[in-house]
C-alpha cells in the first residue's frame, strides 16, 4: 500500500466493564479492522514494562496502531461506528498525523458530520477535484 500512515485507537470501556473485557473488545476490533483494506493493525507495545515482566510483554490494553493509506479512512471509520454502536464502549480515540478525534455516544447526524470534517483533511484529493479548486480544466 502506498503512502501507509499510522492510526493509534484506543478504546475506552462503558463504566462497569473490566480489563478483561476491554481486551476482549480490542481483540474483536483488531479482526474486524484486519477485514478492511489496511496493511497492519497491531496492539501497542508499552515502553516501560511493569515490574515482573519481561521486557516487550507489556501492550497498552485497548489501544491498536492500525497502519494504512489515507483513502481507507473513510472505511475504518464507518466500521468504527457501527461497531461502537453494538459494544459496551464509551469513546473510540482515534489519532491520525497530528490530529485527534474522539467517537462517542452521538447522535449518528453529528457522529457523521464530526468524522467527515476530520477525514476531509487527510483524504487524498483527486486531481480532477484540484482542477475544480483553482477553476482550470485540462484544455
Amino acid at each position: 500500500m502506498a503512502n501507509a500512515d499510522l492510526m493509534t485507537v484506543t478504546l475506552e470501556g462503558a463504566p462497569d466493564s473490566d480489563l478483561v473485557e476491554l481486551d476482549e473488545l480490542t481483540v474483536q476490533l483488531r479482526e474486524e479492522l484486519l477485514e478492511l483494506d489496511v496493511d497492519r493493525v497491531e496492539p501497542v507495545r508499552i515502553e516501560e514494562t511493569p515490574v515482573g515482566s519481561k521486557p516487550g510483554d507489556a501492550i497498552a490494553l485497548g489501544v491498536l496502531a492500525v497502519t494504512l493509506s489515507p483513502i481507507a479512512l473513510r472505511g475504518v471509520f464507518r466500521l468504527l461506528e457501527t461497531w461502537m454502536t453494538n459494544r459496551p464502549v464509551r469513546k473510540v480515540r482515534v489519532v491520525f498525523g497530528d490530529d485527534s478525534i474522539e467517537l462517542e455516544q452521538a447522535s449518528a447526524e453529528d457522529q457523521r458530520r464530526l468524522v467527515d470534517a476530520f477525514i476531509g483533511t487527510h483524504e487524498p484529493v483527486s486531481p480532477v477535484e484540484r482542477e475544480g479548486e483553482t477553476g482550470t480544466s485540462g484544455a
